[in-house]
């Protein structure tokens, strides 16, 4: 397979050729670390070998996407050729490189930073060692196979980080001028600011938003940033196998019960995932909330789940038509979304992305942005 012409159409595409990432991007094989891979059929995922379809294989892998590599605790090379997975969500991929790459570019990496990143399938722990030399890279993951997995990709091509087995938001194993973390958190672990060094940088994503937070550490300890314009999202970390779902009941409760309240919204039907700004200020305001929809001939319903027995359900028969909103349990969440479009309709704009970040020595995480704050 000439996958080398592969890489080098997928780092034209990705960055320029002056760039330093170009290099990494257009030498690195992207297929040694997704040899199996699973896609969305529908409701259900497809597993995929790519050795079964080298055409495909190459097209998918050096494209600018992100492939799924394990579904709930199924990793995709544990499962029999052409597998179907009825269930789950993913915990873990091959995240799309420009993503990858412009983490790393708001990390502003020195030629010689030290650099901790997170391993997945190995990938962009490649294209560090690639920009770096592999001696200044260390990659962790909670999950020991994945790490297993990548230690074996990496070795085959060259390339010896150091890589640990360990829980990202616990006890890092060195001290780092950069962490970039391709996992979400809320909040920015305590941990992180004592792994820094002085005046060391961190890049990571907010936990169930769409919100990408770097910041510097100070002398006190502690570290100041801001929320860069450009939104990403990534998997929240896990401690076990699989992400827990503590709003089934929640959902099966929700689907048609009657409200303890009913009203009818004022704006169109939303699902709120479908907007970057929207679902990141109701993250930050009420966290853990779990979204679902459905279409059924030609009748929209959105869900608002959360773990405490909150529930609304909000129901439109046209695009454009006003839904009928149910809304059960301690905390009213379609209110709370009803007063963040509030806001957009009046300001134009929601206040979270441009956001000064504080981050005190403890560990405690505050945006602010004009006359609104929010503490993590």
């Amino acid at each position: 397979m000439d996958w080398e012409a592969h890489a080098r159409r997928l780092a034209g595409e990705v960055t320029r050729v002056e760039s330093r990432w170009y290099g990494p991007l257009a030498t690195t094989p992207r297929h040694e670390f997704v040899p199996r891979w699973w896609e969305r059929e529908g409701s259900r995922w497809r597993q995929h070998v790519g050795a079964s379809d080298p055409e495909r294989w190459m097209s998918r892998v050096y494209s600018d996407r992100t492939l799924v590599t394990r579904v709930g605790n199924e990793h995709a090379e544990g499962a029999f050729p052409g597998a179907v997975a009825y269930e789950g969500m993913p915990t873990s991929s091959s995240t799309l490189p420009s993503l990858v790459v412009s983490m790393y570019r708001h990390a502003m990496i020195g030629d010689n930073s030290r650099v901790l990143v997170t391993t997945g399938t190995g990938y962009g722990t490649a294209l560090l060692c690639r920009r770096l030399g592999d001696h200044l890279v260390a990659s962790v993951d909670v999950d020991p196979n994945l790490v297993r997995l990548a230690s074996e990709r990496l070795d085959r091509i060259g390339l010896h980080p150091r890589l640990v087995v360990c829980n990202i938001t616990g006890a890092l194993p060195e001290q780092y001028d950069r962490i970039v973390s391709t996992v979400s958190v809320r909040p920015v672990p305590r941990t992180w600011l004592t792994a820094l060094r002085s005046g060391g940088r961190l890049v990571t994503t907010i936990a169930g938003t769409g919100l990408v937070l770097t910041a510097d550490k100070t002398p006190d300890g502690g570290a100041v940033g801001r929320i860069e314009l450009d939104p990403a999202s990534f998997m929240q970390t896990r401690h076990g196998d699989d992400y827990e779902y503590p709003t089934e009941k929640v959902h099966t409760a929700a689907v048609e019960q009657e409200g303890d309240e009913v009203e009818t919204d004022r704006y169109p039907l939303l699902y709120p995932p479908d907007s970057w700004a929207v679902r990141s200020m109701l993250a930050l305001a009420v966290p853990g909330i779990d979204y679902r929809q459905e279409e059924i001939d030609g009748v929209r319903t959105v869900w608002l789940l959360h773990a405490d027995g909150s529930w609304a359900r909000a129901t439109a028969t046209e695009f454009l038509g006003s839904p009928v909103v149910h809304q059960g349990g301690p905390q009213r969440l379609w209110r709370e979304l009803q007063r963040i479009r509030n806001r957009l309709n009046r300001e134009g704009e929601l206040p979270a992305h441009g956001a000064k970040v504080t981050i005190t020595p403890d560990g405690e995480t505050t945006l602010s942005r004009g006359s609104w704050s929010q503490t993590l």
